[in-house]
C-alpha cells in the first residue's frame, strides 16, 4: 500500500512541477529583453497548464480504477512493464512540446540586421501652363520653348522616378505617370498652345488634375486607411505666368497638402510685361494678341500672381522659384529633387529584427512526436526475467492467487 501511495503522490508532484516550470517560462518571456510579433499570444500557456492539469487527472482516475479491481500486489505480479514512470515521461513532453509551440507562435524576434529596401523613387508631376501667354518672348526663344528644353534636361537626369504630365491652358490634357521618359519628352514637344482645346490659364483645374493623376498611380489597397498607405515622395512641379483666369488655386493647393505632396512653382514672365505673338497655322509669325479694342494684350507676372503662386507652394511645403533671366528656374527645381530624392532613399534603410519563431517550434514539434512515439510502460525489463526465471515467475503468480 506504500508503493501505491507513494504512486499516486508522484503525478501530483509532476503536475506541481510542470506548473512552476509553465509560470516560470511566462515569468522568463517577460523579464528577458526578447521582442515579440505577437506578445497577446503568450497568454496561451494556460493550454499546456491545463493540458498538465488534465494529464494529472487521467492517471488519477486510472490508478482508483485499478485499485477497485484488484488487490495492488497481484495486479502487479499479473501485468509487465512499468507505467507510471513513462506516463510521467510522456507527460512531460506533451507540456514542455506545447509550451515551445505557444512561445514559438508568438513570434519571438532577437537581435537585428540593417536592410536597405528597393529603391522606389519620387513621383513627379510637371504642371506645364500652355496658355497663349506662354509664347511671350521675354525668356528665349519663348517662355514655353525655354520650359519645355529645360524640363526634358531634367528627365535625362531623372533615374527610377516616375514621372507624369499635366498641359493646361483652360482645360487640362495629361499624360499617365511612367518611368519612360522618352514617351514624355515626346509629348512635351509635339503640343502647343495652340493644341490646347480651350484658351486661358486654370492653375486651379491644374492642380486638381495632377492630384488625380498621383491617386491614380497610387491605389489604396481594399481595407486600408488612406491615412496610413504606404506612399513615395511625391511632387507637383508648376511652371506658369501666373495668369489665372478662374478656379480656386489655393483651395486645390490644400488637397494635395492633405496628401502629402509638396508643389514646387516656377513664375516665368517679366514685371514690365511682354507683348503675346501670333502664328498662323504654317508656325508663321502673323504680328501680336490684341483686345477687342485693338490694343495690343501685354502679359507680365505682377505682384499679385507671383504672391498666389507663392501661396500655393507654401501651403503645401513647397517652394517658390522666380525665373532668372535666360531660364525657367528649373535648375532650382533639380536640385530639390535631389534632395528628395536622397531622403526616400534614407527612409528606405530600416532595422529589421531577426525572426527566431524555428528555435522554438522546431523542438516543440519534435518533442510532441517523441511523446506520441513512446510506449505506454517499460517492459523490457521485466520480461527479460521472466524468460531468465520462468519457474519462479509462475510460482510468485500462483501464490499470489492462493493469497
Amino acid at each position: 500500500m506504500s508503493g501505491e501511495r507513494h504512486g499516486g503522490a508522484t503525478k501530483w508532484i509532476w503536475l506541481v512541477a510542470a506548473l512552476v516550470l509553465l509560470g516560470a517560462i511566462g515569468v522568463l518571456s517577460l523579464v528577458v529583453p526578447i521582442e515579440w510579433r505577437w506578445p497577446q499570444l503568450r497568454w496561451v500557456l494556460f493550454v499546456p497548464a491545463l493540458a498538465a492539469l488534465l494529464f494529472a487527472l487521467e492517471m488519477h482516475r486510472q490508478e482508483r480504477a485499478t485499485s477497485r479491481f484488484g488487490n495492488a500486489s497481484t495486479l502487479a505480479a499479473l501485468t509487465v512493464g512499468r507505467a507510471n514512470a513513462w506516463r510521467l515521461v510522456r507527460g512531460s513532453l506533451l507540456v514542455v512540446g506545447l509550451a515551445f509551440l505557444v512561445l514559438g507562435l508568438a513570434g519571438p524576434r532577437y537581435g537585428s540586421r540593417t536592410r536597405i529596401l528597393h529603391k522606389r523613387g519620387v513621383d513627379v508631376v510637371i504642371a506645364l501652363d500652355f496658355s497663349k501667354s506662354m509664347l511671350a518672348r521675354d525668356v528665349r526663344p519663348s517662355r514655353i520653348e525655354r520650359a519645355k528644353a529645360e524640363l526634358l534636361r531634367l528627365l535625362d537626369e531623372m533615374e527610377g522616378d516616375r514621372v507624369g504630365v499635366v498641359a493646361f491652358a483652360g482645360e487640362t490634357m495629361e499624360f499617365p505617370m511612367t518611368v519612360d521618359y522618352s514617351a514624355i519628352g515626346l509629348f512635351l514637344r509635339d503640343l502647343g498652345p495652340y493644341d490646347m482645346p480651350v484658351g486661358g490659364t486654370a492653375i486651379g483645374r491644374a492642380l486638381v488634375a495632377s492630384k488625380r493623376l498621383l491617386e491614380r498611380s497610387n491605389p489604396v489597397p481594399e481595407g486600408v486607411d488612406p491615412a496610413d498607405a504606404p506612399r513615395p515622395s511625391q511632387v507637383v512641379v508648376l511652371l506658369t505666368d501666373g495668369e489665372d483666369h478662374e478656379g480656386d488655386p489655393l483651395a486645390a493647393a490644400d488637397e494635395l497638402a492633405s496628401m502629402g505632396v509638396k508643389v514646387f512653382v516656377v513664375g516665368i514672365g517679366s514685371r514690365t510685361g511682354e507683348p503675346i505673338p501670333t502664328y498662323a497655322n504654317d508656325g508663321t509669325w502673323t504680328g501680336y494678341l490684341r483686345d477687342e479694342s485693338g490694343e495690343v494684350v501685354m502679359t507680365a507676372l505682377t505682384s499679385e500672381n507671383e504672391e498666389q503662386l507663392r501661396g500655393i507652394a507654401e501651403r503645401t511645403g513647397g517652394s517658390y522659384f522666380r525665373a532668372r533671366e535666360g531660364g525657367v528656374g528649373v535648375e532650382q527645381i533639380r536640385q530639390r529633387l535631389a534632395e528628395l530624392q536622397q531622403t526616400e532613399r534614407e527612409s528606405r534603410r530600416v532595422t529589421v529584427h531577426e525572426d527566431r519563431f524555428a528555435i522554438l517550434l522546431l523542438p516543440g514539434f519534435l518533442l510532441l512526436v517523441l511523446e506520441r512515439l513512446l510506449p505506454e510502460a517499460w517492459i523490457g525489463r521485466r520480461r527479460r526475467r521472466q524468460r531468465r526465471h520462468p519457474k519462479r515467475a509462475r510460482g510468485a503468480l500462483a501464490a499470489e492467487v492462493r493469497r
